[in-house]
């Protein structure tokens, strides 16, 4: 599998957030990154990498729950993916996963995806904790902060309407394609 390209799949929950110390020296020739959250694997750079990636390759991934917080989704793309030859590295489980993996492999990849799925469920459970709180002390919950000012939204619908690369726009204003096709839709 050394013969194909070295392929990085970066995520991080929220524009905010900084990916540096994901796969910090491991060398790569390609890079995929979100900025979204890995609830599901509606992800345009996770999308575009798979289809990306050939026979040969190898994904170089920082940990599971950085690739999928839910079991199902990580096992299917890494099933997808072993399928058409691409080997998987998760560098923080120290795991390589080729299409002829061991069952202990295969058991050490469904435990430490529960576990990533349970983080994920455990953080839902306490921010609706919060929300309630919130609501019961009178404050009002308002969600999170909009991503771009009301000028900044105006000035990207126009610019969207006038034709420009959307994903271009959104690495210009700092945002996720998912996010610029809500601000466009809301316009």
């Amino acid at each position: 599998m050394a013969n194909g390209q070295q392929v990085a799949y970066i995520r991080v929950s929220s524009t905010g957030q900084n990916t540096a110390r994901q796969l910090e020296g491991v060398a790569v020739e390609k890079v995929f990154e979100d900025k979204v959250s890995g609830k599901d694997t509606n992800r345009p750079a996770l999308q575009e990498c798979q289809e990306y990636l050939r026979a040969g390759d190898t994904l170089h991934v920082h940990s599971m729950d950085r690739l999928a917080r839910n079991l199902d989704d990580l096992r299917s793309i890494v099933k997808q993916l072993t399928s058409k030859g691409v080997a998987v590295k998760f560098h923080k489980e120290g795991l390589t996963f080729t299409g002829e993996d061991s069952p202990m492999a295969n058991l050490l990849l469904s435990m430490l995806g529960a576990v990533a799925e349970f983080e994920r469920s455990l953080i839902a459970e306490r921010r609706q904790e919060g929300i309630a709180i919130a609501k019961a002390k009178g404050d009002v919950y308002k969600g999170r902060k909009p991503s771009l000012s009301d000028e900044k939204a105006a000035e990207l619908a126009k610019r969207a309407a006038a034709g420009e690369n959307k994903a271009a726009l959104a690495r210009e204003f700092g945002i996720s394609r998912a996010t610029l096709y809500t601000y466009l839709a809301q316009a």
